[in-house]
């Protein structure tokens, strides 16, 4: 691992001596264009509401054991 951190360091300054001598030259040719890209999606509606309904709910019967005692 070492190794390899040595030999790309070694390869910078190489690359940055060339260019600092003139061996090596970096144009940019074409000017950079930014855009933020632009996208567009077709999503299905959604609509919430409110609706008053009848609902048959069961009854419940609790019967007490005889010899069981009430609750304090």
């Amino acid at each position: 691992m070492r190794t390899l951190l040595v030999l790309l360091a070694v390869v910078a300054l190489i690359v940055a001596a060339l260019m600092y001598f003139g061996f090596i030259s970096i144009d940019q040719v074409k000017p950079g264009v930014v855009q933020a890209p632009q996208f567009q999606a077709d999503v299905a509606r959604v609509s919430v509401g409110t609706e008053n309904k009848t609902v048959a709910v069961p009854t419940l019967e609790v019967e007490r054991p005889a010899n069981a005692q009430a609750p304090n």
